[in-house]
């Protein structure tokens, strides 16, 4: 199954743009699952820790940008541990093609440069909410 995540900080936040990308990229809108809440917490995201049980090997799941994730550097690595390595499931980021598990395969090379993207992503992402 193909899923999608996205994500707003607060209620008065639009959306559109991030459901637009995930809807183009051709995930079924039933399968979008969408929170109006902080980068900062993941626990304080229902319907992400839904999305998270729901997900089972071989399934991909779509975000436009890595700090829709989340903005936690910290929670973001370890996120994304638990998603590809324990539930063995695909993640892309569409705003970044390097973050796209499913072309990684058994290429050391791209699975090293794409541990240094998302590190460096994800400090990125926590820097800007503590800026904020």
């Amino acid at each position: 199954m193909n899923y999608g995540y996205a994500r707003v900080s607060s209620k008065e936040q639009n959306e559109q743009r991030q459901m637009i990308a995930l809807t183009e990229f051709g995930i079924a809108k039933k399968n979008i699952y969408m929170d109006k809440q902080s980068g900062k917490d993941f626990d304080r995201r229902p319907r992400y820790k839904r999305l998270v049980k729901k997900l089972r090997p071989g399934d991909l799941l779509v975000i436009q940008s890595i700090d829709r994730l989340g903005r936690n550097y910290g929670e973001i690595l370890e996120q994304w541990r638990v998603i590809t390595k324990e539930k063995r499931v695909d993640i892309v980021v569409l705003d970044m093609p390097l973050l796209d598990t499913r072309a990684q395969g058994q290429d050391l090379t791209g699975t090293f440069i794409a541990d240094l993207v998302l590190q460096i992503l994800s400090y990125v992402a926590q820097t800007e909410r503590e800026m904020i």
